[in-house]
């Protein structure tokens, strides 16, 4: 048997939990499966790698040399397979993006755009409802652009050598159903729905605790908040179970009606991410351009929002939205609740 790099992660793995059960664990394996492998390993080394007892596995002077071999290694591997990634997108240059979206209302017809523009071109979107999780993608050469959203003045991410740049600023609305006794009001107090319970969207960032402390200002703490995808969220909402919160901008749905909160008391940034040196940030204006029509044709059906807007001003589109400084790049905690408007 050849040493790989996958034998060298089974080793990290043991050396991290000090356990053999904790590590299988870990790398999805069988505890038998992994114990077999590390035994291969050592035959293939010249001697045990670890002392196991009751206190775990710890590793031996053999053990302690491989694990200061394989700690150099692997990062370098993992930065190896990082540029190749970034290499390969640089030679498809223009002809193919990948974009990342959390719950973004433009993706559809951002990539719309995009297709129409260069029929030719390969565009390829990934889901998540983790803003870190495709931070790392794109930072990994695995994506080219994030579509997500921010509160207040907050970043999505404040991983070193992303560019963030805001397509809009917008109000954060309640979605009711059509028969909810508020539905008919202009705007709504967000201390008149201190009965309700909510419906949320899951995601990583610090919305939720926004929410919450606006709840707060308004004299109630929130009850039961169902926490759903998109899709389930706007089904809460439609069986008349709970409220959500709601992006603006978003498409009107049958049967739901949205409608601003007094005040604006929240706000949501949509925001378009990439990495600083990555090929595809020589194309960014392009596709941020793409991002501002894709938000303006959302404008454009929904026409209780533009009134809105032209009594609102310094919301909706931020002309010559350019980078975020550098002070708005501070990291933030990731392990705060996030309630994401759908």
């Amino acid at each position: 048997m050849n040493l790989e790099i996958r034998h060298l992660k089974v080793v990290c793995a043991i050396a991290d939990t000090g356990s053999v059960t904790k590590a299988a664990a870990l790398l999805g394996l069988a505890q038998p499966a992994l114990t077999a492998q590390l035994q291969r390993i050592e035959r293939r080394l010249g001697g045990p790698l670890f002392v196991r007892d009751r206190r775990g596995a710890r590793p031996t002077v053999l053990g302690e040399l491989v694990l200061s071999r394989a700690r150099v290694l692997l990062p370098a591997m993992k930065g190896l397979e990082d540029e190749a990634a970034r290499l390969a997108g640089a030679a498809q240059g223009p002809a193919r993006s990948r974009f990342g979206s959390v719950n973004s209302p433009i993706l559809g017809g951002l990539v719309h755009r995009l297709a129409a523009e260069r029929p030719e071109a390969q565009v390829s979107t990934y889901g998540s409802w983790s803003v870190e999780e495709l931070v790392r993608m794109v930072l990994g050469g695995r994506l080219d652009f994030v579509l997500c959203g921010a509160c207040g003045g907050a970043v999505p991410s404040g991983e070193a050598g992303m560019v963030w740049r805001a397509v809009s600023v917008d109000p954060v609305f309640v979605m009711l159903p059509e028969t909810h006794p508020l539905a008919t009001l202009p705007e709504i107090a967000l201390a008149d729905l201190a009965a309700e319970q909510w419906a949320v969207a899951r995601g990583d960032g610090c919305f939720g605790d926004c929410f919450v402390a606006a709840c707060a200002r308004a004299g109630f703490t929130p009850r039961t908040i169902y926490e759903a995808d998109a899709r389930g969220c706007l089904d809460l909402v439609d069986s008349g179970e709970a409220v959500g919160l709601c992006q603006a901008a978003t498409r009107p749905v049958a049967g739901l009606v949205a409608r601003p909160l007094a005040g604006a008391p929240l706000r949501w940034r949509l925001m378009l991410g990439w990495c600083a040196d990555a090929p595809a940030a020589r194309f960014a204006d392009v596709v941020f351009q793409h991002a501002v029509a894709s938000y303006t044709d959302l404008l454009a059906r929904n026409a209780r929002y533009r009134s809105w807007l032209r009594d609102h001003p310094g919301f909706g589109v931020q002309d010559g939205a350019g980078e975020e400084p550098a002070a708005c790049r501070v990291g933030r905690p990731t392990d705060a609740p996030y309630a994401p408007p759908v």
